[in-house]
């Protein structure tokens, strides 16, 4: 396992289990929010009715520094249609905070550090070495490809989820050719 700490988030364990044979698929997310502590606050808030809210199951600074809130036998919601049987990984980047869905906000400028994307691909491969079903992997924006009315001018539409967006390293991902990407990759936006 690579330098993890686990930090569970208070309600992990109300969330529905799975054996880690279910588990094929890994989903690549950007918090969106500033930092790790707004990252952490978010994915403590309750919003469901079971008493669990939407989270990751790893959170990677831009350090380097990783974090485990959810179990890889929990299920975490963090992929509509798709969370029974993924893992989600959030790196902490701005993305388009605080502005999500306004039109004049849909650039995603910040990079994703060195640190960072080797600290994935250390996760990557662990995972894969503990999951041997785990093969197929997706950015977020690949699987919801809902467009929504901007914030700014319900006339127009923007995407609800871009992450990990424009600047993510696929490259460096699928460079080991041991990953199928999935879903719609690609499509300008």
């Amino acid at each position: 396992m690579p330098p993890i700490l686990d930090w569970p988030l208070p309600y992990a364990e109300r969330l529905a289990a799975r054996t880690a044979p279910a588990i094929d698929l890994v989903v690549i997310h950007c918090t969106e929010l500033p930092d790790l502590a707004a990252a952490r606050e978010y994915g403590e808030r309750v919003l469901y009715a079971d008493g669990t809210g939407n989270s990751g199951h790893y959170y990677i600074d831009r350090d380097g520094s990783g974090y485990r809130f959810v179990q890889e036998t929990r299920v975490a919601h963090h992929i509509r249609g798709h969370n029974e049987h993924a893992i989600g990984i959030e790196l902490i980047n701005r993305g388009r905070w605080p502005h999500w869905l306004d039109t004049r906000h849909q650039s995603m400028s910040e990079p994703y550090p060195a640190a960072q994307i080797d600290a994935l691909l250390v996760l990557l491969r662990d995972l894969q070495a503990r999951l041997p079903g785990l093969r197929r992997i997706a950015g977020h924006e690949d699987l919801d490809r809902t467009r929504v009315p901007a914030s700014d001018d319900a006339t127009q539409q923007v995407w609800r989820k871009r992450d990990p967006g424009p600047r993510f390293p696929w490259d460096a991902v699928l460079a080991d050719r041991t990953w199928q990407r999935i879903g719609t990759p690609g499509t300008p936006r």
